[in-house]
């Protein structure tokens, strides 16, 4: 048997004053080698034992949430390593119940340098349920975060039990994610267990205006008039009806809906360099344009994600999480502490990340043969510099274009009915010339493919404009 790791005791303190404080919870303040606290503000703090160092200067110092609670179980466990040598433990206390949205407290149980004990306390849901008259289990009741309401209560009417409400600004952030609140009202709760404990209901307008909300603030919402995020919800709810009743829908595979996807792409991509070429103010038209093709664009990827579904897949939510965690996972210099000061160097670990992540030989793995020809050489050539390949200066792309410009020069004339006879030399040079083209215009920073299928539309109107005149 190994030797006993150091020992962090983590103490809830419940939900309001100092009478809910366990008294389990207060030996363990008494009797640690040290005591912390995850904040001062909390209505027990002032009749605990001893005087235990708080994390709140973490609060003004930490760049954001997940960084200031990695810091908290870090000082912890070198707090618990220190104490531990001398035959000690460390005591931790957090507002409310240790297992309610306690991420200081995950953070902690998930490190195995440590053994982490609880002393379970009530949380704010205990007295919220009492005051509400409500069973959760039988009322199906969802607890949401009020920083990701947005996310989190996605398609949900209610009842929603909301948390963390501790500024205007976030109620602002849960007020503005729904759409059409109709004639909705919500329950305020405030400071429950405490002598000014306050329960009121509002409208739902109201809701960041005439509340003044602070850490032990949360909302209950038994119904919305519509849901969370309504318009992306009813979208897959129309994808599903249109999959049931619809005789064309209903027949529908992954193939057979690949053609559409790739045509909506390339609508898609019409209505980007129409907006484009009309920047810095594209008329409305342009605008409702791009919106309407994105939308199309929306369906292929919903109704994809419906069909996974069906055959127990996967659903338009894991898209949208696998899709999350990867541009999270992709950008460690802004989720991270990985530095990238320049849109190169942002490539070039995004390549490295994606190379190691899907176990690849080379970075060229996965770059469809089928692509058009200038967009392949383009991604081709970006791949090659994303590991550092080496570049030609100016003087020699210069050099190489000229040289194939000559070569271009010495075919014949004109062969155009004989083009399969040209010989693989021939097919080469022209081959070289246009990957250098394309290499010239990347570096210019213009897509090689979308210049020159304006040019070639461009010459598509000119030759139209001569047929009608001539």
């Amino acid at each position: 048997m190994g030797a006993r790791r150091p020992k962090v005791v983590v103490v809830g303190l419940g939900p309001a004053g100092a009478e809910l404080v366990p008294e389990a919870g207060r030996t363990a303040l008494e009797s640690a080698a040290r005591a912390f606290l995850r904040t001062t503000r909390h209505p027990a703090v002032a009749g605990l034992p001893g005087r235990p160092e708080s994390f709140d200067d973490l609060y003004e110092s930490a760049p954001g949430y997940d960084d200031l609670y990695a810091e908290m179980a870090e000082r912890l466990v070198e707090a618990a390593v220190e104490a531990a040598a001398g035959g000690g433990f460390v005591a931790y206390a957090v507002p409310g119940s240790p297992y309610v949205a306690e991420r200081s407290v995950a953070a902690l149980r998930a490190d195995g340098r440590v053994e982490v004990e609880i002393v379970a306390a009530p949380s704010f849901l205990d007295l919220a349920w009492d005051r509400l008259g409500v069973d959760p289990l039988v009322a199906s009741v969802r607890l949401v975060d009020a920083h990701a309401f947005a996310t989190d209560a996605a398609g949900q009417r209610g009842p929603l039990l909301v948390g963390h409400c501790h500024s205007r600004a976030v109620l602002s952030e849960v007020k503005l994610a729904v759409e059409d609140p109709g004639e909705t009202t919500v329950t305020v709760l405030h400071h429950l267990g405490l002598p000014d404990e306050e329960i009121r209901e509002v409208p739902w307008d109201d809701l960041d205006r005439i509340v003044e909300p602070d850490h032990l603030t949360s909302l209950w919402i038994p119904v919305l008039a519509s849901p969370v995020a309504a318009d992306l919800v009813r979208l897959e709810e129309l994808v599903r009806v249109l999959r049931a009743r619809c005789p064309w829908d209903s027949t529908q595979t992954h193939g057979s809906l690949a053609r559409h996807l790739l045509e909506e792409s390339y609508e898609a991509l019409d209505a980007i360099e129409t907006l484009s070429a009309a920047e810095p103010d594209p008329p409305a038209a342009a605008v409702a344009h791009l919106e309407e093709e994105l939308g199309d664009l929306l369906f292929q990827v919903v109704i994809h994600s419906v069909l996974a579904a069906e055959e127990g897949r996967f659903t338009l939510a894991d898209v949208a999480r696998v899709v999350h965690d990867k541009l999270v996972a992709r950008h460690p210099h802004v989720f991270g502490d990985v530095e990238a000061h320049t849109p190169e160097q942002v490539a070039e670990r995004w390549e490295q990340l994606k190379k190691t992540e899907k176990g690849r030989a080379s970075v060229t793995e996965g770059i469809p043969d089928a692509l058009p020809a200038l967009a392949l050489a383009a991604k081709l050539q970006r791949k090659a510099e994303s590991v550092s390949m080496s570049r030609s200066d100016v003087a020699e792309r210069r050099r190489r274009l000229e040289e194939g410009v000559r070569r271009l020069d010495a075919l014949p004339e004109d062969r155009s009915g004989e083009t399969l006879d040209a010989s693989a030399g021939e097919i080469e040079a022209v081959g070289q010339l246009l990957f250098d083209v394309a290499d010239v215009a990347r570096r210019a920073g213009i897509d090689p493919e979308t210049a020159l299928r304006g040019h070639a539309l461009r010459f598509r109107r000119a030759l139209e404009d001569a047929e009608r005149t001539g």
